[in-house]
């Protein structure tokens, strides 16, 4: 585990307070808004058995511009898979998947993204409780973006970071470090846990829904973005392209994405201490040993949520539909 010195400990206080600054800014988010359909695209949500805890849980589907209109057409699937705050009980805690991501630019920004979009919610495992982080346990719904009926609300911006962050600074490739220590406890209580609850709304997805099976991308930020690195070495004949943010992987999860060719797109902040650049290099190494299709870009300006900018742009869209399975 991280251990954070006192300036770290003020960083994250300033990092939260503005966190919780930006949230107040959005609107709350009405259940009547949130299900309702359109002439430009749909937002539904499906229930499915978790094999966790055997309880039934909600995920998001959204469907396209257009998905009503040509009945041949096969539409491209991106999962996405959240980070650590907007984990939730699957019903109720649902909304909170409008906090950022492709579903917050295709649903709140109402973004032509041409992709059956699919987002389940991670489970609480105990992070809501007391001694969890504060991001989780004094979370409200007012911090939930709302789809406005006309036009869209303005787009959340990246923070501040070299007011709150300070400069930037340079990273190394550091021999002693050990990637599968310092993420141990992100794994243990995140999206391999659920494994394989995303394998089988996925199934479902591409049983119900005009979905191109040879299009299915995964991206996912933060914790997500561990997730993505787990789902897609533990099931790489599934994923076209996988796009994580700010989530590094194992050595052996680079090893097994590069070995089956998955085309993959990764991103870093620059003064990210959450999750330090430096603690990508031992996986991009390993797949730049093996030769695999790999972009690494680091943000060298941002903090954690170089989500923000990433899916905010056109490129990593354009990206991923280049390549199919």
């Amino acid at each position: 585990m991280i251990k954070l010195d006192t300036k770290q400990t003020k960083i994250m206080k300033l990092r939260n307070a503005y966190y919780f600054a930006l949230l107040a800014l959005t609107w709350s988010l009405s259940a009547s808004q949130a299900y309702s359909q359109d002439n430009e695209a749909q937002l539904l949500r499906f229930a499915y058995e978790s094999s966790i805890d055997d309880l039934e849980r909600d995920y998001f589907l959204y469907l396209p511009v257009g998905y009503e209109v040509d009945s041949e057409q096969e539409w491209p699937v991106l999962v996405f898979l959240h980070g650590d705050g907007e984990r939730g009980n699957g019903k109720d805690d649902l909304d909170f998947l409008f906090t950022n991501g492709p579903l917050y630019e295709a649903w709140i920004q109402k973004r032509n993204l041409p992709f059956i979009i699919v987002a389940p919610q991670l489970h609480m495992f105990g992070r809501d409780q007391a001694g969890g982080p504060d991001y989780l346990v004094n979370r409200t719904r007012d911090s939930i973006p709302q789809r406005l009926d006309n036009g869209v609300p303005a787009h959340i911006t990246d923070a501040p970071a070299r007011m709150i962050f300070g400069p930037m600074v340079g990273s190394v490739d550091n021999p002693l470090l050990s990637p599968e220590e310092n993420r141990a406890p992100v794994r243990d209580s995140g999206w391999s846990q659920t494994d394989p609850d995303l394998i089988k709304i996925l199934d479902s997805v591409l049983d119900r829904f005009k979905a191109d099976q040879a299009k299915v991308y995964l991206t996912g930020v933060s914790m997500g973005g561990f997730g993505t690195w787990h789902y897609a070495s533990a099931y790489p004949e599934r994923f076209a392209a996988i796009l994580p943010i700010v989530g590094y992987p194992s050595v052996d999860q680079a090893g097994i994405i590069a070995q089956e060719n998955i085309p993959t797109w990764v991103f870093s902040g620059g003064r990210d201490f959450v999750v330090p650049t430096e603690y990508f290099f031992a996986g991009m190494n390993k797949m730049d040993e093996l030769g695999a299709n790999f972009r690494f870009t680091t943000e060298q300006d941002m903090f954690h949520d170089v989500w923000n900018r990433v899916y905010a742009g056109e490129d990593v869209y354009q990206w991923l539909l280049q390549y199919s399975k």
